[in-house]
Order: structure tokens, then C-alpha cells, then sequence
């Protein structure tokens, strides 16, 4: 069983993004997109993803490879025990559609929040 898991990053841990020092040390597996079905919205200085079911062209961003401290230090990051965040699969277009890659999906209310589509500017 490996050490490694890809994570699917869509905002600020993206390269040049001002949390990209977090994924220091771990491997840029190439730029990727989710399936249709997924949008972004602004929580202020970062975004937030989660499904949406009219959308048609899916939330661009990286792939990483990431070792299990780092994973570790990425779920305190998301705020997953403050429910935050949660992290799971992804469905993701080719040439990452046969893979197993976790993301992470804003679990609050986007009430409110400004749609930003399906990319975050960095």
C-alpha cells in the first residue's frame, strides 16, 4: 500500500497560490479538471467546491502527489474536524478518469456566496 495520495488542489494550494508552500516537498502530477458537475464560490480569500448539478464544464485545477504527513498537515489546513471541509473522491477527466484522487468539498452554505464559476485565479 503506498505512502502517496493524489489530491485534486483547485485554489490557493495550487502553484503560485499563497498556500502552495503547504505542498512543499511533494510531487506536481500535471494540471487537471473535474468532470462536469462541480463550481466554485467565494469564502473570501480562498474558494470553496462543491457539486452542482447545472454545471457543464467542471473546476480546473492540479494533481499532487502527496505523502501522508502531508496529507495530515493539508486536512488541519481544510478545517475537516471543524467540518469545514470534507475530503473525498473526485471524479476527474482523462488523463486522471481511471485514478483514485480525493479532493476537498466546502461542507457549509454557499448561501450567499458569489459564484466564481470553475476556475480561481491565483
Amino acid at each position: 500500500m503506498s505512502n502517496e495520495t493524489l489530491v485534486f488542489v483547485y485554489g490557493t494550494l495550487k502553484r503560485g497560490g499563497s498556500n502552495q508552500h503547504y505542498l512543499a516537498g511533494q510531487k506536481f502530477v500535471g494540471v487537471a479538471r473535474t468532470t462536469p458537475g462541480f463550481r466554485l464560490f467565494d469564502l473570501g480569500q480562498y474558494p470553496g467546491m462543491v457539486p452542482s448539478a447545472d454545471d457543464l464544464n467542471g473546476v480546473a485545477g492540479e494533481v499532487w502527489s502527496v505523502e501522508i504527513d502531508c496529507l495530515d498537515h493539508l486536512d488541519v489546513l481544510e478545517g475537516l474536524a471543524e467540518g469545514l471541509y470534507r475530503r473525498e473522491p473526485v471524479p476527474l477527466l482523462p488523463p486522471f478518469a481511471d485514478r483514485k484522487v480525493e479532493t476537498y468539498f466546502y461542507a457549509r452554505s454557499i448561501e450567499g456566496r458569489r459564484d466564481l464559476g470553475g476556475e480561481f485565479a491565483v
